[in-house]
């Protein structure tokens, strides 16, 4: 009787396992078969889903910290269609609280695609304007209540310039619209600025939001700009073209030892928290940025490169006498006149500066020769990039002796700015070897970046030296004392200053005809320790066409001002401090 009882117990128990180990194979056939993996598979979609993140835009800062780019919080309005009962309530509080058309939002949540189960109202709805939205719902109850949450708000991040229009020629923008563009420094660094997108894993379940990794963040740029001096040349400028009635213009002030760009300043400019006004403003078809994007032929004040060149080279010096005697040159067989068609006689080097006369520069020009005049003009960076580190530079034109439309007189016009186009940019960039011993250092105004943490400190970067040492010092007094003999306008008592001055005919189809002029005005100072280097562009001016009597007196009140923001004392106190 206990054998059986034993043996019933046995059979029963070998078949529960047995039962067991069916439902065990039978769990593991069933979670390994593909409508398994589907079933799994649809389920992550309910606890997590992978999400692409974009870092926010880095900050654009001035040298001392001021944000001139940044980002604002804004949000997207819109509603869902399933959950809408009444129409007419919500647009007429998107039109009180959202500022938005009653007839444009009705005819959106009324008439959609049949697809179309939520419509975005606005995308860039400012956070005050949902407040306010959101505090009239808070006080309705019932239906009301119930429809008004139908409409959603989706924060995300725009760019912002607190500054509005200050420098916007440097900074550039980003257009928010489909067509989507970008200038200036936004475009030359927006991979830096925009940052590495990265897909990351988001737990749907806000218990686990520790588990979300960081993201990766974007670069912060640190500008060479001077927010003070940019804004006062910005006034400046604008200033000048009302007195002297200039069609635009554009001044840069550089660091010629560094080719830190303190500012630059141009005209017209926007606000680029207002993009779309792009084309209206400034003219789809006209440079963003004049001092680096726009070429014109500069003038007079390119002859301190011809003299550079030619005491350099040693075919004259300072007191070499040119014998103007018919104030009329013969180059190529073509007759060059002075600016004022008059002959001045015996001039030293110096007098041909200073009274700027153009057959005395033609003949230097043909001292020097057609091969070494055009390879000293190429060394100044003419013809050529000075790759500064915005987007849209262009390069102007130096005709070489080997291009099919170079004749001969163009040696003799070229030498005083003529027949050669050249930008702002260049000409600073030019300049800056004499100013600064004869090296020549890559303009730029990105001075650092931080990303991580860490600041990383751009290089000075030296692209060339085209002339020596001694030449810039030698011209750098020839300069100073043409200024000083003339009583320049351009003079700043108790500084030395060298600088020289441009007027240039606009040429057109049938020659240089017109009576417009572009007036421009290149200068450094304290001559002996250079701290800045100015350049000044009016174009078109109607009140003079002399850049004597209008790019010189902006030059003098460029340099008041920048005496008084850079902290920099009269020659007589600095060099007594100094121990000179």
């Amino acid at each position: 009787m206990k054998n059986d009882i034993f043996w019933r117990f046995r059979m029963v128990q070998v078949a529960l396992i047995l039962v067991g180990l069916a439902v065990i194979v039978q769990i593991v056939h069933i979670q390994n078969s593909p409508e398994a993996q589907l079933i799994l598979e649809k389920g992550r979609t309910y606890v997590g889903s992978w999400q692409t993140i974009y870092p926010a835009r880095g900050g654009i800062y001035d040298r001392q910290g001021h944000l001139l780019a940044g980002n604002q919080a804004v949000y997207e309005a819109g509603v869902d269609l399933a959950t809408m009962k009444d129409a007419n309530e919500i647009a007429l509080a998107a039109q009180i609280y959202l500022k938005l058309d009653y007839t444009t939002v009705y005819a959106a949540i009324t008439a959609p695609d049949p697809d179309v189960t939520y419509v975005v109202l606005d995308k860039f709805t400012a956070p005050e304007n949902v407040l306010a939205f959101q505090g009239f719902q808070e006080t309705l109850t019932g239906l009301s209540a119930k429809n008004l949450s139908a409409v959603y708000f989706q924060p995300h991040l725009i760019r912002s310039y607190p500054e509005k229009a200050l420098a916007s020629n440097v900074l550039g923008l980003i257009t928010l619209d489909g067509g989507r563009r970008s200038f200036g420094i936004e475009e030359k660094y927006d991979s830096l600025l925009a940052g590495t997108a990265v897909k990351r894993w988001i737990p749907a379940n806000p218990h686990d939001a520790q588990q979300v990794p960081e993201v990766p963040s974007s670069t912060t740029l640190i500008l060479t700009l001077d927010r003070e001096i940019q804004a006062s040349m910005e006034e400046i400028l604008d200033n000048a073209g009302q007195i002297y009635g200039a069609q635009s213009g554009s001044i840069i002030v550089a660091d010629p030892r560094t080719g830190e760009i303190l500012a630059m300043a141009t005209t017209p400019r926007i606000d680029p928290n207002h993009y779309w006004d792009y084309d209206t403003a400034l003219n789809s078809e006209a440079p963003y940025n004049r001092a680096i994007s726009q070429a014109y032929e500069p003038g007079s004040v390119l002859k301190i490169l011809t003299m550079a060149a030619a005491l350099d080279k040693g075919v004259v010096q300072p007191g070499t006498i040119y014998n103007d005697v018919t104030g009329v040159i013969f180059v190529g067989g073509v007759p060059i006149h002075n600016w004022d068609n008059a002959a001045w006689g015996k001039q030293d080097m110096t007098g041909c500066l200073q009274h700027s006369l153009n057959v005395c520069l033609a003949w230097v020009a043909t001292q020097l020769g057609k091969n070494d005049f055009y390879t000293y003009m190429q060394k100044f960076g003419l013809g050529h990039l000075t790759g500064i580190d915005l987007a849209g530079e262009t390069t102007g034109r130096l005709k070489l002796p080997d291009d099919t439309d170079w004749y001969e007189v163009d040696l003799g016009t070229n030498a005083f700015g003529q027949g050669v186009s050249v930008t702002p940019i260049q000409m600073i960039m030019a300049a800056s070897a004499i100013a600064t011993n004869g090296q020549m250092p890559r303009p730029h105004v990105l001075q650092a970046t931080v990303q991580a943490g860490r600041q990383h400190k751009i290089p000075i970067e030296i692209v060339g030296t085209p002339i020596s040492s001694a030449t810039a010092q030698t011209l750098n007094a020839m300069l100073v004392n043409s200024l000083e003999n003339e009583s320049s306008l351009a003079l700043v008592p108790g500084y030395r200053l060298a600088g020289k001055t441009g007027t240039a005919s606009i040429p057109t189809p049938d020659g240089y005809t017109s009576t417009r002029t572009n007036a421009s005005f290149v200068g450094w100072g304290p001559v002996d320790d250079p701290k800045f280097i100015v350049y000044i562009w009016l174009e078109q001016p109607t009140t003079s066409i002399w850049g004597s009597e209008t790019a010189a007196p902006v030059f003098k009140q460029v340099v008041q001002k920048l005496i008084v923001l850079m902290g920099i004392p009269p020659d007589q106190v600095r060099l007594s401090l100094s121990g000179h």
